[in-house]
């Protein structure tokens, strides 16, 4: 294998690795926005801070179902998930040569 393709591997490798990590916080949105959390936690903070520029974005296009059912996160998700599965596919076709 190529130095050019370990270096391409390393980095989508980093890529899967953040858009994970992005996933579990979202995931954690989720769960906290079911309970009424204190505003000025600083978990809450990060967490609210990490997501709201996303979460907007996906409310411009997807309003909440019956006023009250918020599926953004979970659209967030998904597509962090379909994501990962590509970029893998890429990284092992580019690994195995095929």
């Amino acid at each position: 294998m190529e130095i050019g393709n370990s270096f391409i591997l390393i980095v989508i490798k980093f890529v899967i690795f953040m858009l994970q990590i992005y996933m579990y916080i979202m995931i954690a949105r989720a769960l906290i926005s079911w309970v009424n959390p204190d505003p000025y936690n600083p978990i809450v903070q990060f967490l609210r801070m990490a997501t709201d520029p996303v979460l907007r974005f996906i409310r411009r296009y997807v309003p909440p179902i019956g006023g009250a059912l918020d599926l953004t996160p979970m659209i967030v998700v998904f597509v962090i998930y379909f994501i990962t599965e590509i970029l893998a596919q890429f990284a092992a076709r580019l690994a195995f040569g095929y």
